[in-house]
């Protein structure tokens, strides 16, 4: 049979108008936004890849089940729902919903983190590193240096380096290592996938040494797609049974519900340690809610429990995995530097190669990222020195290892060519790169700068 074209696995039910500001308009948001994207309206916005956390589109099933929600503030018959689909996904008992991924990793990281210890990663993501330092512990990422080389053709860019593993635990000893946690897919380090063999020797590693094991699973269904078409022995694997062998690796996860939980809203954190599990709730009681709904409405509970269903169905994840690629061909194709190959969630550009005239001082991914949203109403974000450069007491800062602007696409949000569109942004700024300039921050928070900081343009 020939080839033919991934079209989207459904139909479109119902629409929702897209602004089309002109570039006059655009250009007077920048300026009133102080050059930070977060800082827009999203009526300024015309295609919106800012994140593809809870901006997807859900599915008639899920707002169908948001009808039947039991908003009981105890023993909700929603969380039962959910609670059920959960532990038979991962096997694990312990089952604690949140409002969103970051409540389960500050409720965790208060709990088992304290200051000196160090936590490893393949690669934190923003606001895991945050929760992290927040309890005066170091996030130390430890992903394979081939994740660290955006043009390094590697099928598993997001596997954790063994030996800097043992390294790690050599060096501070196990004592100041609260638990061993892996990304999947590796966010931050371009939605890039973990292999299962990468996930055993981590495991193998923990045992040895009496660590738990954690995930971060935001992105699990998109991680097990990966295995399945990459990974040796797992083609005939359906990705339920994939992800249900990922989760038997790990003593726990921390998971955002708006993402691979197809929902708008909600988080998860799920282990197999009773007691830690009572701890955690103790505190969720404090700051989210009661245990059986977690700061989530019924039917919010009810929307996760359908949406972690169909985010394994292999027609979606067919579509959604290919529908990054299509972009990220796109802009290879035309000698754009991207990270390659390209992740489950999002593209990523290159702004340290296509910008070398911008100082990583002046952030160059801040300035690829401003330059879409002017030129075509594209909203990216930056995933550089701005969101994890190290900033010292002195004021001077150690920059990012790689300047990346992330474009993530919403799940089942936009078509083909909206995609286009955004491809034919990228391209037109990219003609132009010689002449773009870099920024300098002129106000900024303590944690997590790069949500409210201000820039001001640097001129050329």
């Amino acid at each position: 049979m020939p080839y033919r074209t991934i079209i989207e696995p459904f139909k479109i039910h119902s629409v929702q108008h897209i602004d089309m500001p002109a570039a006059e308009d655009r250009e007077a948001a920048l300026q009133r936004a102080g050059y930070n994207l977060f800082g827009l309206h999203a009526d300024e916005v015309i295609i919106d890849l800012l994140t593809d956390s809870g901006t997807g589109s859900m599915s008639a099933a899920q707002w169908g089940a948001m009808m039947i929600g039991d908003e009981s503030y105890a023993g909700s018959r929603s969380y039962e729902r959910l609670r059920g689909v959960v532990e038979g996904l991962t096997g694990m008992p312990e089952v604690i919903p949140t409002h969103q991924g970051r409540a389960s990793e500050r409720i965790l990281f208060s709990i088992v983190a304290q200051p000196g210890m160090v936590v490893p990663n393949n690669t934190h993501f923003d606001t895991t590193r945050a929760n992290v330092e927040f309890q005066g512990a170091e996030a130390r990422d430890l992903v394979i240096a081939e994740g660290r080389d955006p043009s390094a053709d590697h099928p598993f860019k997001g596997n954790m380096d063994i030996g800097a593993l043992r390294e790690t635990i050599s060096e501070v000893g196990k004592d100041r290592i609260p638990l061993v946690m892996v990304t999947v897919t590796n966010n931050s380090g371009g939605g890039q996938p973990v292999s299962l063999e990468n996930l055993r020797e981590v495991r193998a590693v923990c045992d040895e040494y009496d660590i738990p094991f954690y995930l971060d699973a935001c992105r699990f269904a998109e991680n097990a797609w990966f295995i399945k078409t990459r990974e040796d022995g797992y083609s005939e694997h359906s990705p339920r049974q994939i992800a249900q062998e990922m989760f038997a690796l790990a003593d726990g996860i921390t998971f955002s519900a708006k993402k691979d939980g197809l929902a708008n809203i909600g988080g998860l954190l799920v282990m197999r340690d009773a007691e830690v599990a009572a701890q955690c709730r103790n505190l969720l009681i404090l700051t989210e809610g009661f245990p059986t709904y977690g700061g989530l409405a019924g039917r919010d509970l009810e929307a996760i429990a359908v949406g972690l269903d169909e985010v394994l169905e292999e027609g979606y994840l067919q579509y959604r995995i290919r529908s990054t690629e299509y972009l990220a061909e796109k802009c290879r194709d035309a000698g754009v530097p991207i990270v390659w190959p390209a992740g489950g969630h999002a593209v990523y550009l290159d702004a340290k190669e296509l910008l070398p005239q911008i100082p990583q001082s002046e952030y160059p991914a801040q300035s690829l990222a401003v330059e879409l949203y002017r030129d075509g109403g594209v909203r990216g974000v930056e995933i550089g020195s701005v969101m994890f450069g190290t900033v010292h007491e002195d004021g001077t800062e150690d920059p990012a290892q790689m300047e990346l602007v992330r474009l993530a696409i919403p799940r089942r949000t936009y078509t083909q060519s909206h995609v286009d569109y955004v491809a034919e942004v990228v391209l037109s700024v990219a003609a132009r790169a010689s002449s773009l300039t870099g920024y300098r921050i002129v106000e900024q928070a303590s944690w997590l700068r790069h949500f409210t900081a201000r820039f001001a343009p640097i001129a050329g």
